[in-house]
């Protein structure tokens, strides 16, 4: 699993708007994406084309060994550095040839998962940020050039969480093991912590205690709007004992992942949830926290699987893009919610190719949502909740609903809505549920000079017609008040009579 973040926009007025006027954004960045391999190439560093004119079987030994870091890229094993050797003009870390890869084992973390491993890990980390500057991926963000912390297929116990050493630097992977928190990890933690509340509460001591190199440019703080770009966190098994956060996976408390601020937070092909299950699980009402929290902009969350939580997904920051997510976490009728845009009035976010499983979505004031191609089940419904009245541009369009006959309405409304634009709702199928639509059609049949066509039971909102088209001889149209449509003529004819109204 990986979290990556694209720290290429650096115009500030744009920042500034598109972070919902110029609101911190810089509490933390996060993303996650498995099997996303960031691959950093420097010409500055290339051997091709800086041999000497040493002898031919020289030349031919270093062209071997350049092939095998391109071919085999084996890692390099860094042995942790003690205080004492500070001074000394040479170290592992100077020495070694090739990726930069730091094997926490080396540093003295446990494997087995029997002893606690906190120290030893963040020791990793720190002597990971112990290099020289490849330059810079944006404004303030120094390029660490692709370090990887390697758990080695390991599980680690851990009491505290693992933070990176200072803010202002990136491109930076840990991967590949088992991070579980111990019975006194503390339970408003998380496992990994991006925030630069963690390296600020840190001090100097602690940190040179993780490194015996110098840290006094990590120490300073970054001038950049942004902390940390291109922090990959992939192939991770992340249990926080039900004593905090863990960023992703299993028996969270709080929240599984946490999105404060930021920027193109990528979250995909990851499955959470706060207990393990594969569905029906006696203690589903129970279920508490939060699988993912987008409480930052321009987030896209891709294949993702949430099987145990109270809520699946809560929106807070505008432009998100939610595909292929699988929510079967906490019933709705047990109170839970798939996916909660708490963003009134600035939504802006697309939901596609979704499953919605016997949990919906609920979006506060929706201006520019889309939902299409996602498929409802169980009773499954959309709910759109007031909280001033205001529903713009709205489009929900071709999904799938699946109920079981109980007369539920696949989309819902909470609280009267008074400003009501640009909203369709049309092409929906339902089985055993009831079609609510913006678009409807009918006809009525009769040998009467008046004719009254009631769309009540199809349309979302009540009292609203503001297009009508009907077939009628010498008519006249009366009354499209109570979503009603009312059609006189001058005499009584035998005549059916098709209307089509429309709320958008």
């Amino acid at each position: 699993m990986s979290l990556s973040q694209n720290g290429e926009k650096t115009d500030r007025k744009m920042m500034e708007r598109r972070n919902m006027g110029g609101r911190n954004i810089a509490v933390a960045t996060l993303s996650m994406i498995l099997g996303l391999f960031l691959i950093h190439v420097s010409g500055d560093n290339s051997r091709v084309g800086k041999f000497s004119a040493s002898p031919y079987h020289d030349q031919m030994r270093q062209l071997q060994a350049f092939k095998a870091s391109l071919i085999g890229r084996q890692s390099v094993s860094v042995s942790p550095i003690s205080p004492s050797s500070s001074s000394s003009s040479s170290s592992p870390l100077q020495e070694a040839i090739g990726p930069r890869v730091y094997h926490v084992t080396n540093y003295g973390a446990d494997p087995t998962g029997k002893s606690d491993s906190t120290e030893a890990l963040n020791k990793a980390i720190a002597d990971a940020f112990q290099v020289p500057s490849e330059g810079f991926l944006m404004e303030g963000i120094t390029n660490l050039g692709g370090p990887q912390i390697n758990l080695e297929g390991g599980n680690y116990l851990i009491s505290k969480p693992l933070q990176l050493v200072a803010a202002g630097a990136g491109n930076l992977m840990i991967h590949g093991g088992t991070l579980r928190a111990s019975d006194d990890f503390p339970v408003d933690g998380y496992l990994i912590d991006l925030s630069p509340n963690s390296w600020a509460s840190r001090t100097e001591q602690e940190i040179r205690k993780g490194s015996s190199l110098k840290l006094n440019s990590q120490l300073t703080s970054s001038s950049s709007s942004y902390n940390y770009e291109y922090i990959t966190l992939r192939d991770l098994m992340l249990d926080s004992n039900y004593r905090g956060g863990g960023i992703s996976i299993a028996h969270f408390y709080t929240n599984g992942i946490l999105v404060q601020g930021g920027h193109e937070t990528y979250i995909r092909n990851s499955f959470l949830g706060q207990h393990i299950t594969a569905g029906g699980d006696a203690g589903e009402r129970n279920y508490t926290g939060t699988a993912i929290n987008l409480m930052g902009n321009d987030n896209a969350v891709t294949d993702v699987v949430i099987f145990s939580a109270a809520i699946g997904i809560m929106a807070s920051g505008q432009a998100n893009t939610f595909s292929g997510v699988h929510c079967y976490n906490k019933a709705t009728g047990f109170g839970g919610t798939g996916i909660y845009l708490k963003l009134p009035g600035l939504t802006q976010t697309r939901i596609v190719n979704s499953y919605l499983d016997y949990t919906g979505i609920v979006a506060e004031d929706p201006v520019q949502l889309h939902i299409s191609s996602s498929f409802f089940l169980g009773d499954a419904f959309i709910l759109l909740k007031s909280i001033n009245g205001v529903a713009n541009g709205v489009t929900v369009v071709d999904n799938m609903f699946s109920g079981s006959n109980k007369g539920v309405d696949i989309i819902q409304l909470e609280g009267p809505f008074t400003e009501i634009d640009q909203v369709v709702v049309d092409r929906n199928s339902a089985k055993g549920m009831n079609i609510k639509a913006t678009v409807a059609r009918g006809s009525v049949e009769g040998n009467s000079s008046s004719r009254t066509v009631d769309f009540n039971p199809v349309l979302l909102f009540p009292k609203l017609i503001k297009h009508v088209q009907y077939s009628f001889p010498s008519h006249a149209l009366r009354n499209v008040s109570e979503n009603q449509v009312v059609i006189e003529s001058d005499l009584a004819m035998p005549a059916n009579v098709f209307v089509t109204v429309d709320q958008a």
